[in-house]
Formats: structure tokens, C-alpha cells, sequence
């Protein structure tokens, strides 16, 4: 093929197009794929594990299982290639909830012998902190929505898909989502813009 674009601005013929050649063992389209889903693998693991090495290994687990997938011929799911790939790295990440939460039962943070070898990484702004904080407190199929609408930057439709629910459900599961983040950060809403994100949203999400 000619090259591989960035898939978000490819309609869905190109994008399978470019599945398919990746699937082939056409390099410049793994590439491609990989240039355009990775920061978002990476920005949902990282949001829910706190940890960029994490994050990090998540993703590049992800996008080996994918290119396993691929190459053998078993992604079955044509036309829903992005609720397929992020449905992989959700599970991927709540594996890796559960393996640290068995290897560190109290919910400590990292090893003390990991925080000595590695810098302090920065503290973030208040208003990052207060917004990771307020998702920490919603039940996960709630977060998960948050996450995958404005981490993964899935549409609405990708979500109920990925999800398995009616897009009138999830509408109004997110909107619900929002107003108790609303609620936690003490944001009193807009009237007119019940569909907003609060307090800009989509734009400091960690």
C-alpha cells in the first residue's frame, strides 16, 4: 500500500484496509497502528494503574497479542476493529489490578527498592489529582466509560459495542458518570450543558 496514514482521519474501509495489510506483514501499516492506538493504550493503562512502566508494559503486551491475532488470522471482528483492540487492553489491565493487588495486598505503591532506583516523578496539578481522585470513587463500569470516551477516545457507538449495551443505556450511564464527578469535584452543572464534560474533562483527564 502507499503508506500508512493515521487511522482516525481514514474512513472504515481504509482503516480494514489497513488492518489487513498489517495482518499481511506489511510493516509501514503496523506502524501506522501502532502510531495511532498506542498513546491511547497507553493513556487508558496509565490512568488506571497510576504507574507509567505499568502502563507501559500493558501496552506493549497489548500490541503483541494483537500482532499474534492478526498474523494468524484470528481477528474475527471486521468493522469493529478499535472496540476489539481496546476490549483486549481493558482485560489486560484489570489483569494487571489483580496481579499487583496479590503481589501488594495492602495497596502499597511501588517497592521501596523500585522507588530508590527510579527519580520522583513530578507531582501533578491539583486539578489532575482531584479529577483521578473523583474516578477513583466511581463503581468501574462507570469509570470504564469515562476512561474508554475520553482516554481511548472511542465514539459512543464503539463503547456500547466494546461494552455489549444499548447506546441509549450507555448515553445515559455516562451522563450519569459525569454528574458524580460533578458532584465529588463540587462542580455545580451547567444547565445547558448536561452533555459537557466538567470542569474540561476531556481536556486533564491523566
Amino acid at each position: 500500500m502507499a503508506g500508512a496514514e493515521s487511522a482516525s482521519s481514514q474512513g472504515p474501509a481504509d482503516l480494514s484496509g489497513l488492518v489487513r495489510a498489517a495482518g499481511a506483514g506489511d510493516e509501514r501499516a503496523w506502524r501506522g497502528l501502532v502510531a495511532e492506538y498506542g498513546p491511547r493504550v497507553f493513556a487508558l493503562a496509565r490512568s488506571r494503574l497510576r504507574d507509567p512502566d505499568a502502563a507501559e508494559e500493558v501496552t506493549q503486551s497489548v500490541f503483541a497479542t494483537i500482532a499474534i491475532k492478526l498474523r494468524e488470522g484470528r481477528y474475527t471482528e471486521h468493522g469493529k476493529f478499535e472496540p476489539w483492540l481496546f476490549r483486549i487492553a481493558m482485560n489486560r489491565v484489570r489483569d494487571t489490578v489483580r496481579r499487583t493487588k496479590r503481589e501488594r495486598p495492602d495497596g502499597a505503591g511501588p517497592r521501596a527498592e523500585d522507588q530508590r532506583r527510579q527519580p520522583a516523578p513530578p507531582e501533578p496539578p491539583a486539578s489532575v489529582t482531584a479529577l483521578r481522585d473523583a474516578l477513583e470513587l466511581l463503581p468501574r463500569a462507570d469509570r470504564d466509560i469515562i476512561e474508554l470516551r475520553y482516554h481511548a477516545d472511542l465514539s459512543f457507538r464503539q463503547i456500547a459495542d466494546l461494552l455489549d449495551e444499548p447506546l441509549g443505556t450507555l448515553l445515559a450511564r455516562h451522563h450519569r458518570a459525569l454528574r458524580k464527578i460533578q458532584r465529588i469535584l463540587g462542580v455545580a452543572p451547567e444547565p445547558a450543558a448536561a452533555e459537557s464534560t466538567p470542569s474540561g474533562l476531556g481536556e486533564v483527564l491523566p
